[in-house]
Order: structure tokens, then C-alpha cells, then sequence
């Protein structure tokens, strides 16, 4: 796997590269100053290798330094924060 997880704000999209022409991404829309998290997508060629928890974990600390905040409608990301309780600065509500 290469690459960090990058935000790609003109698709509104957290990307990790995870190969030559593979990317996972966390969608979003904006919502004031919060993002709302509503869909993650891994390959399935790359499912249980990892890429979605590094995908979470690097969305989480890229809206972390950003000073925003995120809602999670992804069920996805809401099963990555219950089992990371130490990203709750990044939670709104």
C-alpha cells in the first residue's frame, strides 16, 4: 500500500492511494463548519488488509488538524469511532 490519506475537496472526498490506480474514499458533504461523513468505499480487492481502518484514522486526524468537525452517517465510520473513542474532539454531538 502507498500513500497518506489526502482530502480531495473538489469531490469532497478523504482519499488513501492504496495501489497504482486504487483509491479508498471517505465521502462527505459540508454542512456549516462540520463535515458529515456518508460513505466509505474500499475496493474489494483490498477488503480485510486494513485500508478502511487507515482510511478512518486518517480522515479522523485530517479533520482533527483542520479544527472541523465531523457527523457520521457512514455506518462504517460510526463502527470505527465506537471502537476509537479517542477521536470524540472530532465528533460533533
Amino acid at each position: 500500500m502507498v500513500g497518506d490519506v489526502v482530502e480531495n475537496a473538489v469531490q469532497r472526498r478523504f482519499e488513501l492511494p492504496i495501489g497504482e490506480d486504487a483509491v479508498a474514499a471517505a465521502y462527505y458533504r459540508v454542512e456549516g463548519d462540520n463535515l458529515v461523513l456518508i460513505h466509505t468505499e474500499v475496493p474489494s480487492e483490498y477488503a480485510g488488509q486494513g485500508v478502511g481502518f487507515r482510511l478512518a484514522r486518517g480522515t479522523f486526524d485530517l479533520i482533527r488538524a483542520s479544527g472541523r468537525k465531523a457527523i457520521l452517517r457512514c455506518p462504517f465510520m460510526v463502527t470505527f469511532f465506537a471502537r476509537h473513542p479517542e477521536y470524540a474532539d472530532v465528533v460533533a454531538g
